[in-house]
């Protein structure tokens, strides 16, 4: 008997493989997005704005893709999503060309992408299951952490390199890297149709039904929230450290670096989280990962060299994937496909849309009190996240549970 492997599986070797280069890419112009933004206005304010207008479709729109993604084939909503995307980022690169840039474009750009991003990861999250056999969910999502965090890594260090020979460079990059993406879901054979059961209901109907399921339980409830407040810290702690470098003279490659040291630890913590799933309960990761961040996060405001803030964000990155793996695994597994766009889309609304309030906290915040006190500031906020985690009654009574089901 053949033993079950992710790396036989076409499909899920296509989807991989394609958003691997998708990835990158998207990494290089969200960095250089950030250094545009800064070298053309020198306003964090403004920074922090298109930043958010790309996140703001996860508070938007999350829902809406949910409800379309449990109707539509699942690889067509793929497929749509990266080819919008590319001729987003195509759009910036013109008009740097062109000599043409206005804030106004950039967060249109910006928002557009993020829609598309939205679109993908719901529909991309959702297929999983259609894709790759149970045994093998927990595997899958923890190559798709690495497949991110080893994106994170080489994506940041490249785009301020990228963005070095030319503005224009890194968004033609990732206008390319999502037509490769494009092409590879081509390769992907079922249009991954989700499965419908019962009579047809209205959108309208669809959406609260998600919103039902994910009330209803305690646990999904509880770790929605606290995933939200810490999205909130990093969304604008990034833009915290893009300051506190560039104050301190760090040129743009530095600044890559600084971020990719940051993803490094994610990468390394993708890796073990491959071999660490298994043996960790769901409660132990929400309350043990959220006071790894509450200890570490003090640290940036004691040094403003490159090197060193992205050595301390790669420890914060490093538990980051722990906590998708197990927590992922053990939610896949306990939705219905019928209802599993609806529900990570409602879940998305809470824990992503929070990210564009991050962006302009972040780019208000180091306005007005400057990068180190800002820094405190996203330290209280993690300190009382992890402290509200450990005596959330509803992770307190949570039985221990094998996350791949």
């Amino acid at each position: 008997m053949t033993r079950e492997s992710l790396w036989r599986n076409r499909a899920f070797l296509a989807l991989w493989g394609g958003q691997i280069v998708s990835t990158v890419g998207s990494h290089l112009s969200a960095t250089a997005m950030a250094l545009l933004v800064l070298a053309t206005t020198g306003s964090p304010g403004r920074a922090g704005l298109v930043a958010a207008a790309g996140t703001l479709p996860h508070l938007l729109l999350s829902l809406p893709a949910g409800t379309l993604v449990d109707r539509w084939p699942r690889r067509r909503v793929m497929l749509a999503a990266q080819i919008v995307a590319g001729v987003a980022m195509g759009s910036v690169a013109v008009a740097v060309f062109a000599g043409a840039i206005s804030i106004a474009h950039l967060a249109v750009a910006a928002f557009v992408d993020g829609t598309c991003a939205v679109c993908f990861g719901v529909a991309e999250r959702a297929a999983l299951p259609q894709i790759v056999p149970g045994s093998l969910l927990a595997a899958a999502l923890a190559q798709n952490e690495a497949k991110m965090r080893g994106a994170a890594l080489a994506g940041p260090p490249l785009g301020g390199v990228a963005f070095g020979l030319g503005r224009a460079v890194p968004f033609v990059a990732d206008a390319v890297s999502y037509a490769v993406a494009a092409a590879c879901l081509l390769l992907v054979r079922d249009e991954l149709r989700p499965v419908r059961n019962g009579p047809p209901t209205s959108p309208w109907q669809d959406t609260v039904a998600g919103l039902r399921y994910l009330l209803g339980h305690a646990f999904a409830r509880t770790a929605v929230v606290l995933v939200a407040a810490s999205n909130l810290v990093f969304q604008a702690l990034i833009l915290v450290l893009i300051v506190q470098a560039t104050r301190h003279g760090a040129t743009s490659a530095q600044v890559g670096l600084m971020l990719g040291l940051y993803s490094g630890g994610g990468l390394l913590g993708a890796i073990a989280a491959t071999r660490l799933y298994r043996h960790i309960t769901p409660r132990a990761v929400v309350v043990g990962v959220n006071w790894v961040w509450a200890a570490l996060l003090p640290l940036f405001a004691l040094t403003g060299r490159p090197v060193l803030l992205g050595a301390i964000g790669a420890a914060c990155a490093f538990v980051g994937p722990l906590w998708n793996v197990v927590i992922g695994a053990y939610t896949l597994t306990h939705i219905p496909d019928e209802l599993r766009g609806r529900v990570m889309s409602a879940a998305l609304t809470v824990s992503a849309g929070v990210l564009p309030l991050g962006s302009l906290a972040g780019g208000a915040l180091v306005q007005a009190a400057g990068p180190v006190r800002s820094l405190l500031v996203l330290f209280a906020v993690m300190l009382a996240v992890a402290v509200a985690g450990s005596l959330a009654r509803s992770l307190r009574e949570l039985d221990r549970q094998d996350p791949a089901g």
